[in-house]
């Protein structure tokens, strides 16, 4: 796409939400009286409110907190009554967007099957997109890997007393399997943090995998 084309196409996409969010306004109080004495924001209230919803604030601070590079290790169970799988990596996280959002990078290897059955070695790839929605008030968080051709899409809170990030997510294992999932990551000081992965197996909830990090850099 050419510069041109795509300044034009950018426009067009302010211009329909600059002119789309009042008349979605418009609709909601046709559906709805407003109330007496309620006045409908201007159009340049609206603005104001769409600019002040794009400024990162504390709440992106703290994923930044998390950017540089970290060494990991990680346990994960295939059976809860069999003993862990384990492996080292690396995970690179960068801050993009002017402090919107974090990308992270993970390399290493698991112990999968292979084409015999049996377990061996494979290289493994995952990358992370984390933000802060201020319309959502929630952490946002979106995943891949070479593991798979899904991409995994989550919501979390911070619990500020725990110094704990709690993520949610329903994925699609298979067509018309669903998994339920829960991600915890605790910062234990500004050089470690910890993961811990659990699924919903069976109605109840099983723990797959922990994963502890110290920077590197």
């Amino acid at each position: 796409m050419r510069y041109y084309e795509l300044t034009g196409a950018l426009t067009a996409v302010v211009l329909s939400a600059v002119i789309g969010v009042p008349a979605l306004g418009q609709e909601k109080q046709e559906s709805k009286p407003a109330a007496a004495g309620e006045k409908k924001p201007s159009d340049a209230e609206m603005m104001a409110m769409m600019v002040e919803f794009a400024k990162p604030g504390e709440n992106h601070k703290r994923l930044q907190e998390l950017v540089g590079t970290w060494s990991y290790a990680v346990k994960w169970w295939m059976s809860p009554d069999a003993p862990p799988m384990e492996s080292t990596g690396t995970t690179v996280i960068r801050s993009v967007m002017d402090g919107r959002y974090v990308i992270s990078e993970h390399t290493g290897s698991m112990q999968m099957p292979g084409d015999n059955g049996k377990m061996m070695d494979m290289p493994f790839k995952g990358m992370s997109v984390e933000g802060y929605d201020n319309v959502k008030k929630k952490y946002v968080s979106s995943w891949i890997d070479n593991m798979g051709t899904g991409i995994m899409r989550s919501e979390g809170t911070y619990e500020p007393a725990t110094k704990t990030l709690t993520y949610l997510a329903e994925y699609e294992v298979m067509p018309g399997v669903k998994t339920k999932a829960r991600q915890v990551i605790k910062c234990v000081d500004k050089d470690h943090h910890t993961m811990e992965y659990f699924e919903d197996r069976g109605g109840k909830e099983t723990k797959v995998m922990e994963i502890s990090y110290a920077r590197k850099s």
